[in-house]
C-alpha cells in the first residue's frame, strides 16, 4: 500500500455522525509510529525536491553560460519536474535474460513487414533520393523506423526534458546526462520546440528515430524544406536523419548487412565471432553456404560468422555494415534483426532454419551457470546475470573440456550438464 493511501485509510475516511474516528482507536504508540513515518516521508521528499531545485538552478547557470536565453530559462527551468520513474528504471535489471528466439520473434513480424511496405509506398521517392545521396537502401531506413517506434506509431511517453534532468542531477551518470540535457534546451529553442511536444524514452532518446539530443544537433536534417528540423512531427525529417546518421557512422554503399547461412556439419564453432575475420573466399573454402544451399562466392570482402542462439539455431555471416548498424544500437540481436526485417521489406521470405525452443533464462539461471563456472575453474568473473564475452568465453572452454559442441551458448544441454536447476522452467 502506498503511504498516500495509508495515511488517507486511517485518517480521511469519514464516520457516520456520532462515531469515533479510526485514529481514536490506534493505541498511543501506534499512533506515534504512524505519525513519524509521515513525517520521515515528507522531510525525505522535502530534502529531495530542494536537493533536485538546487541541481536545476546550477543547469540553469550552466546554459546560460552556453549561450541560451533568458527567455527560455525563465520558461523551461522553472517547470522541471524530477521522474521518480526514470531513476527506477535506471536502476532495474531485468527479471529474464533475453535469449535471440525471443528477442527476433517479437520483433521482426509479419505486421512490421508489410507496414514497412506500405511506408515504402508512400515515402517512394524521397526514400530513393536519400539513397542516391547518403548510400543507404530504402528498406534499411525503414527497418530502423520499425524497430524504433513502429513506424511512429509509438514514440515514448516520458517528457524529455524533466528525464534528462532527473538524469543529470542523479550521481550515477550525472555528466553524461547533464551534457544530453543542455544539448536538449539548445535544440528547443533552436527549433523552436515546445517543452510539453518533448515526449520520448525514460533515457530522453527522441521522435521517429529516437535519437538522444547529441545525435539530434549533429545528424538531423531538414528533410521537409519547412526550415525546421522535428524528429517528432515530421516523418521526411525523420528518415532523411537516418540516413545522415547512418552514412556518418561510415556506411558502405553497395553492401548489405550480411546474409543467413548454412554452416558444414564439422563447423568449429570457436571460428565464429567477431575476432575470426576472414574473406568470403576463405568462409566458401571451408563449406560456409548461403542458406539456400548455393556458395557464397569468391571475394575478398571481410566477414564473421554468428550463431546467436547456438549451434542448434541459425547462422549468420556478417559484412561491415552489420557494425554500422550495431554503432546505432551495440546488440547483435537489434543489428540481425535490423537486417532480416530490411530483406522481408525487400521481397525476401526471411530466415530459413527454425529457431530453437528455448526458455525465457532468468537472471537467477544464469547467475547460477556463472558461479557453476567459476566453481569449476572456468573462470567468468562475478556472476551478474548477464551473458557477456566472459561468459561465452568461459562456456565454450568448459563445452572444449567437455567434449560438446564449442558455441559458447548456454544452451540446454549445458544448463542439463553442469546440473543447473532452471529457476525460468520452474516458474513457467
Amino acid at each position: 500500500m502506498r503511504l498516500a493511501s495509508f495515511k488517507s485509510s486511517f485518517f480521511s475516511t469519514r464516520s457516520p455522525k456520532g462515531a469515533k474516528s479510526y485514529a481514536s482507536f490506534l493505541r498511543p504508540s501506534l499512533r506515534a509510529s504512524i505519525a513519524l513515518l509521515l513525517a520521515g516521508a515528507t522531510m525525505s521528499s522535502a530534502l529531495a525536491n530542494e536537493q533536485f531545485a538546487s541541481c536545476t538552478a546550477a543547469l540553469a547557470d550552466k546554459a546560460k553560460q552556453e549561450g541560451v536565453s533568458q527567455q527560455t530559462i525563465d520558461n523551461v527551468f522553472p517547470r522541471l519536474v524530477h521522474q521518480d520513474r526514470v531513476i527506477e528504471l535506471d536502476r532495474s535489471q531485468p527479471e529474464f535474460v533475453q535469449t535471440f528466439p525471443g528477442y527476433f520473434s517479437k520483433r521482426v513480424t509479419d505486421w512490421r513487414t508489410e507496414k514497412g511496405k506500405e511506408m515504402y509506398a508512400k515515402h517512394d521517392k524521397l526514400l530513393h533520393k536519400l539513397s542516391e545521396k547518403y548510400g543507404v537502401p530504402p528498406h534499411y531506413l525503414l527497418a530502423f523506423w520499425g524497430l524504433e517506434t513502429n513506424f511512429g506509431s509509438y514514440k515514448g511517453k516520458m517528457p524529455v526534458l524533466d528525464s534528462l534532468a532527473t538524469l543529470a542531477c542523479d550521481k550515477r551518470r550525472s555528466t553524461y546526462f547533464t551534457q544530453e540535457f543542455l544539448v536538449a534546451v539548445k535544440l528547443m529553442e533552436r527549433e523552436k520546440l515546445q517543452k510539453e511536444d518533448m515526449i520520448g524514452s525514460w533515457a530522453g532518446a527522441m521522435g521517429h528515430t529516437q535519437f538522444m539530443p547529441s545525435a539530434y544537433t549533429h545528424y538531423a536534417i531538414d528533410g521537409d524544406g519547412d526550415g525546421q528540423i522535428n524528429l517528432w512531427a515530421s516523418e521526411e525529417d525523420a528518415l532523411s536523419s537516418a540516413a545522415n546518421f547512418l552514412a556518418s557512422l561510415g556506411w558502405e554503399r553497395a553492401f548489405r548487412w550480411g546474409r543467413e547461412v548454412q554452416l558444414p556439419e564439422n563447423f568449429d564453432y570457436q571460428e565464429s565471432g567477431y575476432k575470426n575475420r576472414k574473406s568470403l573466399s576463405e568462409w566458401n573454402a571451408q563449406g560456409v553456404k548461403k542458406a539456400d544451399g548455393s556458395e557464397l562466392g569468391d571475394d575478398d570482402t571481410t566477414a564473421y560468422v554468428i550463431v546467436p542462439a547456438g549451434h542448434n539455431g541459425p547462422a549468420f555471416i556478417a559484412y561491415k555494415n552489420f557494425r554500422v548498424i550495431m554503432r546505432w544500437n551495440n546488440s547483435e540481436f537489434y543489428a540481425i534483426a535490423v537486417g532480416v526485417l530490411a530483406d522481408r521489406i525487400a521481397g525476401a521470405s526471411g530466415i530459413k532454419a527454425t529457431l530453437p525452443d528455448l526458455p525465457a533464462y532468468s537472471r537467477k539461471d544464469i547467475i547460477a551457470l556463472q558461479s557453476k563456472l567459476n566453481d569449476l575453474g572456468f573462470d567468468v568473473g562475478k556472476p551478474d546475470g548477464i551473458i557477456g564475452p566472459a561468459t561465452r568465453e568461459g562456456i565454450r572452454n568448459y563445452q572444449i573440456s567437455n567434449n560438446m559442441i564449442a558455441d559458447g551458448f548456454p544452451g540446454l544441454e549445458v544448463m542439463a550438464a553442469l546440473n543447473i536447476d532452471l529457476a525460468s522452467k520452474a516458474n513457467s
